[in-house]
């Protein structure tokens, strides 16, 4: 998601100058981009972030910490959301910068002065590689606040919100669809008591009923994808299958593995990593309980 949304972020808020040389080169692939929100304390509550960006003469300087940013070694921009309005303690004093950086590697993450962190070691969905990312005046060119106004970075923010979340709504079908080959697979190629495990009728419901959650799932992503596509507003739609999406994945990475048996649990079969790639889904891009929320809201209106 982390190119879908800088260009999101820069498509719906930033100026000609910002749109004309960053949108080419993200659509592209010559830069990879990352979003740099979430803090050590402050995670779904993004209001109360503490990360400041002060100014120095023409330009900004960022200071603060920030966590769980994905693949920041080998980025070329980051999307920052930080303080920008004294004495305020909300969404209000928050601005987005375009912020540069020399991608590093995995030996050196980050080599640009003001700029710090490591890795942080997770459960599954390894390939994307999570950083902390420490800030300690950090320059960032003057051109690159977003917008170029001061205070809207969360309204700018939320603008991604819905693409963000039904492309995590198609990434969990995606981890879904894994879990039911691999269940499915493994049951044809096991043999029990002479015969296949799917010949036996409780493995065959539990495959059935991964096919049937599997596909009311891709219905509402893609069904959310259409709204988007045609500018409807679907944050209710994104919610659902975001939230739907991530529970269909961890249920059949469950059952799957559950067909495996005590192999299930063993490192080397492919089923236990889709069990720990799965479990982040309910958790990134809006916990499940943010996903609730807004649907519930919605809801009242």
């Amino acid at each position: 998601t982390r190119s879908e949304i800088a260009a999101e972020l820069i498509l719906c808020g930033g100026t000609d100058a910002q749109k004309a040389p960053w949108l080419p080169k993200l659509a592209s692939g010559e830069i990879l981009p990352t979003a740099v929100f979430t803090e050590p304390n402050t995670g779904s509550d993004l209001g109360a972030l503490r990360t400041k960006a002060k100014r120095n003469g023409d330009d900004w300087t960022i200071t603060g910490n920030k966590t769980w940013i994905t693949h920041a070694a080998r980025t070329h921009v980051m999307t920052v959301l930080a303080r920008t309005g004294e004495g305020t303690s909300d969404y209000r004093g928050l601005s987005m910068f375009l912020a540069e950086k020399t991608p590093g590697t995995d030996e050196a993450p980050f080599v640009d002065p003001g700029l710090s962190g490591g890795e942080i070691e997770v459960l599954g969905y390894r390939g994307m590689k999570e950083y902390t990312v420490n800030f300690d005046d950090f320059a960032v060119k003057g051109a690159n606040l977003l917008g170029g106004v001061e205070g809207q970075g969360f309204k700018q923010l939320m603008q991604t919100f819905e693409s963000a979340r039904i492309q995590t709504g198609a990434r969990a079908v995606g981890v879904a669809q894994s879990a039911l080959e691999t269940g499915m697979q493994y049951a044809l190629d096991r043999k029990q008591f002479g015969k296949p495990l799917i010949a036996f009728p409780r493995i065959a419901g539990k495959l059935a009923m991964m096919a049937v959650e599997i596909m009311i799932a891709r219905q509402l992503t893609y069904y959310s994808a259409w709204q988007k596509d045609h500018g409807h507003r679907c944050d209710l739609e994104a919610g659902m299958a975001k939230l739907l999406g991530a529970r269909v994945a961890w249920a059949a990475a469950d059952n799957a593995l559950q067909i495996h048996g005590g192999n299930g649990f063993a490192l080397e079969y492919r089923i236990s990593r889709i069990l720990c790639d799965a479990r982040i889904l309910n958790i990134f891009e809006g916990a499940a309980e943010i996903q609730a929320t807004v649907i519930a809201r919605r809801l009242l209106d």
